[in-house]
């Protein structure tokens, strides 16, 4: 029996792929898995029990990271699963930029109850007038699984389409349109673009990318979508940018008090991933994800483990090892087994930077004090055996 811990509402529909051998507990201390959105847990304190933390959405700036790393705590996120939310809202960002929707529908609120209404708006229509997408080249830097969307429902709109993304996965690079450009260089995307639209986590390299240098390359009038994340666009810089005309519109989900009010900000409430269907498929994601590693050991989507998959677990004994990634590690764990007279039937190691995880499947069972060698190993951080 499982115990799991939801620190945010979580969409029911998910949460109902727990089986009987799950059970919900109000209690953290008690968890095997804690399921969050955004609840802050930097400052939480993670018991030995705590196995697993799903992140129900991609950004994990609120989950410690190292923390749960050092402690053997997989943290795991549901990349793509709010993926169609998001590019539905960068096009809809795109429109109300190309277009004064918002600035005309302004107008007629303020004027709902002259009596010339329709007159007025004849002769008014033409201050809002805007430009259409058809024709227009889109850079989109970050071809994930947002990006790609993007970049795919931009061609059926009409607009020649750049693509910069020097690490785009296998995966993603087949799901791309034949009819995507590649750009080699961010500053040729820059260059080419009238509307430019990121999506990349916050990293130390992508963090305040868009700055006054960046936009500096760019062509006059030009429109910045920001939905990803609010620090990857240096905030002053834009202000400027705004006020002096070099960006025409910048459009973003994070309202900041230095971006809202601003001439030519459409300031969107964090609105990217808040559909239904999101936070239903995040749901489902994140409980798949941690089945999946409670029951089979398998990692899925880790953030601070390497995935590593060995599918369902047979009639032996699973020990899985969460360890830092140092030589001679293997070497210790099959030594130890062999010492003990345990036949592996299957085994799998992966690392990820500094850390590691190792699974292996033995005939019959996992003798406890097999189980305490391997923990006393210097650079194990927690073992697991399912049985």
């Amino acid at each position: 029996m499982y115990k799991y811990n939801c620190l945010n509402p979580i969409a029911q529909v998910g949460l109902d792929k727990f089986d009987e051998n799950y059970v919900k507990t109000d209690k953290v201390e008690e968890a095997d898995a804690v399921i969050v959105r955004s609840a802050a847990m930097h400052e939480m304190e993670f018991s030995e029990n705590l196995k697993v933390i799903a992140r129900a959405g991609a950004g994990v700036n609120n989950i410690p990271l190292d923390k749960c790393a050092e402690k053997g705590i997989v943290v795991f996120n549901t990349p793509g699963a709010n993926a169609n939310g998001v590019k539905e809202l960068v096009i809809a960002g795109m429109l109300l930029a190309a277009r004064d929707i918002i600035g005309g529908i302004n107008w007629v609120q303020e004027h709902e109850e002259d009596g010339d209404l329709v007159k007025m708006t004849e002769k008014k229509k033409k201050a809002f007038a805007g430009t259409e997408l058809e024709g227009k080249t889109l850079g989109v830097i970050g071809l994930g699984a947002i990006g790609v969307l993007v970049a795919n429902a931009a061609t059926h709109l009409g607009m020649e389409v750049y693509g910069y993304d020097p690490y785009v996965s296998v995966d993603a690079a087949w799901k791309l349109s034949r009819n995507i450009h590649h750009a080699k260089t961010v500053d040729e995307l820059y260059k080419e673009s009238d509307y430019i639209t990121i999506h990349v986590p916050a990293l130390e390299d992508t963090i305040g990318m868009i700055n006054k240098d960046a936009i500096s390359l760019m062509k006059k009038d030009v429109v910045i979508l920001n939905l990803a994340r609010d620090l990857l666009v240096n905030s002053e810089d834009m202000v400027d940018a705004l006020v002096s005309g070099a960006v025409k519109c910048y459009v973003t989900d994070f309202p900041t008090p230095e971006i809202a009010g601003v001439k030519g900000a459409i300031v969107i409430p964090h609105l990217g991933a808040s559909t239904e269907e999101s936070e239903d498929n995040c749901a489902k994601m994140a409980v798949k994800e941690t089945i999946d590693y409670l029951e089979n050991g398998n990692i899925t989507h880790s953030v601070n483990y390497p995935d590593c998959d060995m599918g369902v677990k047979g009639d032996g004994a699973r020990i899985t090892i969460l360890h830092h990634n140092i030589p001679n590690m293997l070497g210790q764990f099959t030594g130890l087994l062999a010492k003990a007279n345990m036949n592996i039937s299957l085994m799998a190691n992966k690392s990820k930077k500094g850390y590691a995880y190792t699974m292996i499947d033995v005939d019959g069972v996992a003798a406890a004090e097999v189980v305490d060698a391997l923990e006393k190993i210097e650079g194990v951080l927690k073992v697991r055996v399912i049985q």
